[in-house]
Protein backbone atom coordinates (compact mmCIF):
# COMPACT_ATOMS: atom_id res chain seq x y z
CA UNK A 1 0.00 0.00 0.00
CA UNK A 2 1.39 3.37 -1.02
CA UNK A 3 1.27 6.11 1.54
CA UNK A 4 1.47 9.61 0.16
CA UNK A 5 2.94 12.28 2.32
CA UNK A 6 1.40 15.69 1.66
CA UNK A 7 4.01 18.36 1.70
CA UNK A 8 3.22 21.48 3.64
CA UNK A 9 3.91 24.69 1.72
CA UNK A 10 7.17 26.28 2.72
CA UNK A 11 6.38 29.72 4.18
CA UNK A 12 7.94 32.69 2.46
CA UNK A 13 10.09 35.10 4.44
CA UNK A 14 7.90 37.73 6.07
CA UNK A 15 7.52 40.82 3.88
CA UNK A 16 8.21 44.34 5.08
CA UNK A 17 5.15 45.59 6.99
CA UNK A 18 5.29 48.84 5.02
CA UNK A 19 4.56 46.83 1.87
CA UNK A 20 1.52 45.18 3.41
CA UNK A 21 0.22 48.52 4.70
CA UNK A 22 0.59 49.96 1.21
CA UNK A 23 -1.14 46.91 -0.28
CA UNK A 24 -4.19 47.33 1.98
CA UNK A 25 -4.36 51.05 1.17
CA UNK A 26 -4.26 50.45 -2.59
CA UNK A 27 -6.88 47.69 -2.30
CA UNK A 28 -9.20 49.96 -0.29
CA UNK A 29 -8.69 53.01 -2.53
CA UNK A 30 -8.80 51.21 -5.86
CA UNK A 31 -6.04 53.35 -7.35
CA UNK A 32 -2.43 54.25 -6.68
CA UNK A 33 -3.10 57.99 -6.72
CA UNK A 34 -5.91 57.88 -4.12
CA UNK A 35 -3.92 55.51 -1.91
CA UNK A 36 -0.86 57.77 -2.13
CA UNK A 37 -2.95 60.73 -1.01
CA UNK A 38 -4.31 58.79 1.98
CA UNK A 39 -0.86 57.57 3.01
CA UNK A 40 0.92 60.85 2.39
CA UNK A 41 3.13 59.05 -0.10
CA UNK A 42 3.64 59.29 -3.88
CA UNK A 43 2.30 57.24 -6.74
CA UNK A 44 5.77 56.12 -7.95
CA UNK A 45 6.66 54.98 -4.43
CA UNK A 46 3.48 52.92 -4.12
CA UNK A 47 4.04 51.45 -7.58
CA UNK A 48 7.53 50.30 -6.55
CA UNK A 49 6.15 48.86 -3.31
CA UNK A 50 3.47 46.87 -5.13
CA UNK A 51 6.07 45.55 -7.59
CA UNK A 52 8.29 44.49 -4.70
CA UNK A 53 5.39 42.69 -2.98
CA UNK A 54 4.35 40.96 -6.20
CA UNK A 55 7.93 39.84 -6.73
CA UNK A 56 7.95 38.53 -3.16
CA UNK A 57 4.88 36.32 -3.68
CA UNK A 58 5.65 35.48 -7.29
CA UNK A 59 2.35 36.69 -8.76
CA UNK A 60 0.19 39.69 -9.60
CA UNK A 61 -1.94 41.34 -6.90
CA UNK A 62 -3.88 43.75 -9.09
CA UNK A 63 -5.19 44.03 -12.60
CA UNK A 64 -6.01 47.29 -14.32
CA UNK A 65 -9.57 48.08 -15.39
CA UNK A 66 -11.26 51.20 -16.72
CA UNK A 67 -12.41 52.01 -13.20
CA UNK A 68 -9.03 51.54 -11.59
CA UNK A 69 -7.22 48.64 -9.96
CA UNK A 70 -8.98 45.37 -9.17
CA UNK A 71 -7.62 42.60 -6.98
CA UNK A 72 -6.59 39.38 -8.68
CA UNK A 73 -7.54 36.06 -7.13
CA UNK A 74 -4.19 36.03 -5.33
CA UNK A 75 -4.75 39.58 -4.13
CA UNK A 76 -8.19 38.71 -2.74
CA UNK A 77 -6.72 35.74 -0.89
CA UNK A 78 -3.97 37.84 0.70
CA UNK A 79 -6.06 40.92 1.52
CA UNK A 80 -7.80 39.38 4.57
CA UNK A 81 -4.57 38.34 6.35
CA UNK A 82 -3.02 41.73 5.55
CA UNK A 83 -6.04 43.55 7.03
CA UNK A 84 -5.85 41.44 10.18
CA UNK A 85 -2.16 42.26 10.51
CA UNK A 86 -3.00 45.93 10.14
CA UNK A 87 -5.63 45.69 12.87
CA UNK A 88 -3.17 43.93 15.21
CA UNK A 89 -0.59 46.62 14.47
CA UNK A 90 -3.08 49.33 15.43
CA UNK A 91 -3.95 47.50 18.65
CA UNK A 92 -0.25 47.23 19.48
CA UNK A 93 0.27 50.93 18.73
CA UNK A 94 -2.62 51.92 21.00
CA UNK A 95 -1.46 49.63 23.78
CA UNK A 96 2.09 50.96 23.53
CA UNK A 97 0.92 54.57 23.50
CA UNK A 98 -1.16 53.88 26.59
CA UNK A 99 1.96 52.88 28.53
CA UNK A 100 3.57 56.29 28.21
CA UNK A 101 3.62 58.13 31.54
CA UNK A 102 5.56 61.15 30.31
CA UNK A 103 4.07 64.54 29.49
CA UNK A 104 6.74 65.11 26.84
CA UNK A 105 5.59 64.28 23.35
CA UNK A 106 3.02 65.08 20.67
CA UNK A 107 -0.76 65.20 20.81
CA UNK A 108 -2.66 65.25 17.52
CA UNK A 109 -5.96 67.17 17.65
CA UNK A 110 -8.60 67.40 14.97
CA UNK A 111 -11.34 70.02 14.87
CA UNK A 112 -13.37 71.96 12.34
CA UNK A 113 -11.73 74.69 10.31
CA UNK A 114 -13.54 77.42 12.24
CA UNK A 115 -12.66 76.04 15.67
CA UNK A 116 -9.06 75.42 14.64
CA UNK A 117 -8.62 78.96 13.33
CA UNK A 118 -10.59 81.07 15.83
CA UNK A 119 -11.27 79.26 19.12
CA UNK A 120 -8.40 76.88 19.77
CA UNK A 121 -5.24 79.03 19.29
CA UNK A 122 -5.58 81.04 22.55
CA UNK A 123 -6.44 77.86 24.46
CA UNK A 124 -3.43 76.07 23.01
CA UNK A 125 -1.25 79.06 23.83
CA UNK A 126 -2.18 78.78 27.52
CA UNK A 127 -1.59 75.03 27.36
CA UNK A 128 1.82 75.68 25.82
CA UNK A 129 2.73 78.14 28.58
CA UNK A 130 1.77 75.64 31.29
CA UNK A 131 3.18 72.51 29.62
CA UNK A 132 5.95 73.46 27.15
CA UNK A 133 7.00 69.81 26.84
CA UNK A 134 3.75 68.97 25.03
CA UNK A 135 3.75 69.50 21.27
CA UNK A 136 0.51 69.80 19.31
CA UNK A 137 -0.34 68.73 15.78
CA UNK A 138 -3.55 70.32 14.47
CA UNK A 139 -5.75 68.69 11.83
CA UNK A 140 -8.11 71.46 10.71
CA UNK A 141 -10.76 69.52 8.85
CA UNK A 142 -14.52 69.17 8.71
CA UNK A 143 -14.12 65.49 7.84
CA UNK A 144 -14.56 63.08 10.74
CA UNK A 145 -11.08 61.75 11.43
CA UNK A 146 -10.81 58.13 12.50
CA UNK A 147 -9.56 57.96 16.08
CA UNK A 148 -9.54 54.16 15.96
CA UNK A 149 -6.89 54.32 13.25
CA UNK A 150 -4.91 57.00 15.12
CA UNK A 151 -5.57 59.69 12.51
CA UNK A 152 -5.84 61.87 15.61
CA UNK A 153 -5.59 61.44 19.39
CA UNK A 154 -8.33 63.89 20.37
CA UNK A 155 -11.28 65.04 18.28
CA UNK A 156 -13.56 68.03 18.78
CA UNK A 157 -16.72 67.30 16.85
CA UNK A 158 -20.37 68.32 16.60
CA UNK A 159 -21.55 64.69 16.63
CA UNK A 160 -21.22 62.08 19.35
CA UNK A 161 -19.21 59.05 18.22
CA UNK A 162 -20.95 55.68 18.30
CA UNK A 163 -17.88 53.43 18.64
CA UNK A 164 -17.62 51.73 22.02
CA UNK A 165 -13.80 51.99 21.96
CA UNK A 166 -14.08 55.79 22.18
CA UNK A 167 -15.03 57.96 25.10
CA UNK A 168 -16.90 61.20 24.50
CA UNK A 169 -17.72 64.12 26.73
CA UNK A 170 -20.30 66.77 25.93
CA UNK A 171 -18.50 70.08 26.37
CA UNK A 172 -20.86 72.93 25.56
CA UNK A 173 -23.71 74.17 23.38
CA UNK A 174 -22.35 76.72 20.91
CA UNK A 175 -25.06 79.28 19.94
CA UNK A 176 -25.19 80.38 16.30
CA UNK A 177 -26.50 83.55 14.72
CA UNK A 178 -26.83 85.44 11.46
CA UNK A 179 -24.22 88.16 10.90
CA UNK A 180 -23.42 90.90 8.41
CA UNK A 181 -20.65 93.46 8.24
CA UNK A 182 -21.44 97.09 9.01
CA UNK A 183 -20.52 98.07 5.43
CA UNK A 184 -23.08 95.62 4.04
CA UNK A 185 -25.83 97.03 6.27
CA UNK A 186 -24.91 100.56 5.29
CA UNK A 187 -25.26 99.72 1.58
CA UNK A 188 -28.19 97.27 1.69
CA UNK A 189 -30.01 98.19 4.88
CA UNK A 190 -30.85 96.12 7.94
CA UNK A 191 -32.55 92.84 6.89
CA UNK A 192 -35.92 92.06 8.44
CA UNK A 193 -38.11 88.99 8.56
CA UNK A 194 -40.04 90.38 5.60
CA UNK A 195 -37.00 91.30 3.46
CA UNK A 196 -34.24 88.82 4.32
CA UNK A 197 -35.00 86.61 1.29
CA UNK A 198 -34.09 89.54 -1.00
CA UNK A 199 -30.66 90.05 0.59
CA UNK A 200 -27.32 88.60 -0.46
CA UNK A 201 -26.18 85.53 1.45
CA UNK A 202 -22.95 83.66 1.97
CA UNK A 203 -23.31 79.89 1.87
CA UNK A 204 -21.64 76.63 0.98
CA UNK A 205 -20.82 75.27 -2.45
CA UNK A 206 -21.14 71.48 -2.56
CA UNK A 207 -22.45 71.07 0.98
CA UNK A 208 -26.23 71.35 1.33
CA UNK A 209 -26.08 71.98 5.07
CA UNK A 210 -27.41 75.55 4.92
CA UNK A 211 -30.02 74.68 2.30
CA UNK A 212 -31.36 71.97 4.60
CA UNK A 213 -31.31 74.38 7.53
CA UNK A 214 -33.41 76.94 5.68
CA UNK A 215 -35.85 74.29 4.50
CA UNK A 216 -36.24 72.88 7.99
CA UNK A 217 -37.19 76.42 9.04
CA UNK A 218 -39.86 76.52 6.34
CA UNK A 219 -37.94 78.51 3.71
CA UNK A 220 -37.42 76.72 0.42
CA UNK A 221 -34.14 77.95 -1.04
CA UNK A 222 -31.82 76.60 -3.70
CA UNK A 223 -28.08 76.74 -4.16
CA UNK A 224 -28.46 79.93 -6.21
CA UNK A 225 -29.99 81.70 -3.20
CA UNK A 226 -26.44 82.19 -1.90
CA UNK A 227 -24.61 84.89 -3.84
CA UNK A 228 -21.21 83.72 -2.58
CA UNK A 229 -20.52 80.02 -2.05
CA UNK A 230 -17.51 78.23 -0.60
CA UNK A 231 -17.25 75.01 1.43
CA UNK A 232 -14.20 76.26 3.32
CA UNK A 233 -15.61 77.67 6.56
CA UNK A 234 -12.79 80.16 7.06
CA UNK A 235 -13.15 81.58 3.55
CA UNK A 236 -16.93 81.85 3.96
CA UNK A 237 -16.52 83.67 7.27
CA UNK A 238 -13.97 86.04 5.76
CA UNK A 239 -16.47 86.75 2.99
CA UNK A 240 -19.04 87.78 5.60
CA UNK A 241 -16.44 89.99 7.27
CA UNK A 242 -15.67 91.57 3.88
CA UNK A 243 -19.32 92.56 3.41
CA UNK A 244 -20.22 90.06 0.69
CA UNK A 245 -23.45 89.10 2.40
CA UNK A 246 -25.19 87.63 5.43
CA UNK A 247 -23.78 84.43 6.89
CA UNK A 248 -24.16 82.02 9.78
CA UNK A 249 -21.51 81.84 12.48
CA UNK A 250 -20.82 80.92 16.07
CA UNK A 251 -21.65 83.77 18.41
CA UNK A 252 -18.38 83.13 20.22
CA UNK A 253 -16.43 83.62 16.98
CA UNK A 254 -18.47 86.64 15.86
CA UNK A 255 -17.64 88.50 19.06
CA UNK A 256 -14.01 88.51 17.94
CA UNK A 257 -14.98 90.91 15.11
CA UNK A 258 -16.50 94.18 16.43
CA UNK A 259 -17.49 95.28 12.90
CA UNK A 260 -19.94 92.40 12.55
CA UNK A 261 -23.59 93.00 13.43
CA UNK A 262 -25.96 90.25 14.47
CA UNK A 263 -29.08 90.36 12.31
CA UNK A 264 -32.40 88.53 12.19
CA UNK A 265 -32.38 87.41 15.84
CA UNK A 266 -36.02 86.35 15.43
CA UNK A 267 -34.94 83.54 13.10
CA UNK A 268 -34.04 80.54 15.28
CA UNK A 269 -30.78 78.73 14.57
CA UNK A 270 -30.18 75.48 16.47
CA UNK A 271 -26.94 75.55 18.49
CA UNK A 272 -24.03 73.24 17.81
CA UNK A 273 -23.35 70.59 20.43
CA UNK A 274 -19.60 70.21 20.92
CA UNK A 275 -18.17 66.82 21.93
CA UNK A 276 -14.58 66.01 22.84
CA UNK A 277 -13.51 62.46 22.07
CA UNK A 278 -10.48 60.25 22.62
CA UNK A 279 -9.64 56.59 22.42
CA UNK A 280 -10.49 54.80 25.66
CA UNK A 281 -6.98 53.32 26.00
CA UNK A 282 -5.28 56.69 25.55
CA UNK A 283 -7.49 58.74 27.85
CA UNK A 284 -5.58 57.59 30.95
CA UNK A 285 -2.12 58.61 29.73
CA UNK A 286 -0.89 61.82 31.41
CA UNK A 287 -0.15 63.70 28.19
CA UNK A 288 -3.51 62.95 26.57
CA UNK A 289 -5.41 63.50 29.80
CA UNK A 290 -3.75 66.89 30.30
CA UNK A 291 -4.70 68.13 26.84
CA UNK A 292 -8.17 66.52 26.93
CA UNK A 293 -9.03 68.16 30.25
CA UNK A 294 -7.53 71.53 29.27
CA UNK A 295 -9.60 71.69 26.10
CA UNK A 296 -12.80 70.55 27.78
CA UNK A 297 -12.43 73.04 30.65
CA UNK A 298 -11.53 76.04 28.49
CA UNK A 299 -14.28 75.47 25.91
CA UNK A 300 -16.92 74.92 28.57
CA UNK A 301 -16.22 78.25 30.31
CA UNK A 302 -18.97 80.84 29.82
CA UNK A 303 -17.82 83.93 28.02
Amino acid sequence: MNTRIRRQPVPLPEPDWALLRAFVAVADAGSLSRAAELLGSSQPTLSRQMSALEQHIGGALFERTRRGLRLTEAGQTLLGPAQRMQEHAREWSLAAAGQSQSLAGTVRITASETMSAFLLPPILRRLRDEHPQIQVEMVASNAVENLLERDADIALRMVKPAQSALIAKKVVELPLGFYAHQSYIQSRGMPSFETFMTHEWVGFDKSDQMIRGFREGGFKVTREFFAFRCDNQIVSWQAVKAGLGIGVGMQRVARLSPDLVRVLPQLPVPPLTLWITAHRELRSTPRLKTVFDALATALAKPE
